[in-house]
């Protein structure tokens, strides 16, 4: 490849015809014009020994010397001519411009090696016959050997140096090149980075959500089903029992309190992640923002954001307010029973904040559709995993439910939050007739 055809291949092609600048042109065109007007000039003592007009010589030196134009298209051209011009002792510029265009091109090493080989024997020749006077080695001063001597080192320093130096540059621009296209390449490949940390910041956005929202629905749910059930027993004792309405107006309250309390924390976690997800998708549209620097963003906004995932597991309900939470159903008129089995211990804040929620819309789910049934919550430490099962009997005939709301979406909400820790989920009717909900759970979820 020339040198404009490496400069088209990197798109910068702006000048005319072969040349890939203008600059390239203008400094090719004036060469060319000085080669010329150097072999015309020495076209002159080259008529005046061979007895050929001098305007023919003239006219081959500036020929000649021209072609110096096309070095970027046909190096191995200008160079050719060059050593066929060697004997008329002209073309010092086309030969030496030539030969550097050629060594920076990609021509194979061998053709340069074969065009330098002859230009140093042709330089040689021409030397030493110049050296000569009156043409014969018998008018030679002092030793043959030396006048040999001489003319190869002429050639060899006339000829090298451009060779080498053309070898140099065009080993520079190769490895220019090579590192200008690995830029292009890993600059393609973080805007790609990016914009998969983009979908993926977006994905975790939703997962967020919906995380935010199933714990929503399992801490508003149960508290209002057990504030529906009080205060139905208010209304039903009010007259006969004035002390245990008053209890149950209190109990009321205080779930009330509590699901407001919970339902604010909620509320303020997830306008934490809209304000983040806001900046982040701003962020990542700004002008002039680089790759790498949006690659960086979405990685330090994923780790905040993983950090702040733990801090809300710690502070979520544990294993051990699963007495409290049965508790509040009993107050609310539920005869349910809680074993624990295996050794008690601690679990990672997510596993035991999981098998909470499984227990609690359990509950919820008995106040809604089997009010007045018999219940049994149980809880299994075992080896690497912790188990948890709610069963309720059938309900009691002509008895009717709560009369609570429901979405549909809490067995699917139990089950995406155990699956989603490599757990197991089962929930169907019993053959008595009540309904049985199970999950196990990992100690280390994946």
């Amino acid at each position: 490849m020339t040198e404009s055809g490496a400069e088209a291949s990197r798109g910068r092609r702006t000048g005319p015809l072969w040349w890939g600048r203008p600059r390239s042109a203008v400094l090719d065109v004036t060469l060319g014009v000085v080669s010329a007007v150097e072999c015309a000039a020495e076209g002159v003592p080259f008529a005046a020994e061979t007895g050929i007009p001098v305007v023919l010589a003239m006219l081959l030196g500036v020929v000649a010397g021209g072609s110096l134009v096309l070095r970027r298209r046909y190096p191995i051209a200008v160079v050719l001519v060059a050593v066929a011009v060697m004997p008329a002792q002209m073309g010092f510029v086309l030969g030496t411009v030539g030969l550097y265009t050629l060594s920076a091109t990609d021509v194979p090493r061998r053709i340069i090696a074969l065009l330098a080989g002859m230009m140093i024997v042709g330089g040689f020749v021409v030397s030493y016959l110049s050296f000569l006077p009156g043409g014969s080695e018998d008018d030679v001063p002092g030793p043959w050997w030396f006048l040999l001597l001489l003319a190869a080192l002429l050639a060899v320093v006339v000829t090298l140096p451009p060779v080498l130096l053309g070898l140099y540059v065009g080993a520079r621009r190769r490895l220019v090149d090579a590192l200008r296209e690995r830029a292009d390449g890993l600059q393609r490949e973080l805007s790609l980075l990016a914009e998969r940390a983009e979908e993926r910041a977006e994905w975790a956005r939703g997962e967020e959500r919906t995380r935010i929202a199933r714990e929503m629905h399992d801490v508003v749910a149960h508290r209002v089903s057990l504030m529906v059930v009080h205060a139905a027993a208010v209304q039903a004792v009010a007259l006969k029992d004035p002390a245990k309405a008053s209890k149950n107006a209190a109990l009321v309250g205080d779930m009330g309190r509590q699901a407001l309390t919970e339902l604010r924390t909620m509320l303020g976690v997830l306008r934490a992640h809209e304000e983040d997800g806001g900046a982040s998708g701003g962020g990542a549209r700004a002008a002039g923002e680089r790759p790498l620097e949006r690659v960086a963003r979405f990685a330090a906004a994923a780790a905040e954001r993983d950090a702040r995932l733990r801090e809300e597991g710690a502070e979520g309900p544990r294993l051990g307010e699963l007495e409290q939470l049965v508790g509040q159903s009993r107050a609310a008129g539920m005869a349910v029973e809680l074993s624990v089995e295996g050794e008690v211990r601690t679990y990672a804040p997510v596993v035991e904040r999981t098998a909470f929620r499984v227990v609690q819309e359990a509950l919820t789910n008995v106040h809604k559709h089997a009010a007045g049934a018999r219940t049994r919550v149980r809880l299994a430490h075992r080896g690497a995993e912790v188990a948890v099962q709610v069963e309720n009997a059938a309900p009691a005939a002509g008895v009717v439910g709560a009369g609570l709301p429901s979405g549909g979406n809490g067995l699917v909400g139990m089950r995406e939050r155990v699956t989603a820790l490599g757990g197991g989920f089962v929930s169907g009717p019993t053959a008595a007739g009540g309904f049985r909900v199970s999950a196990v759970i990992p100690e280390r979820p994946r």
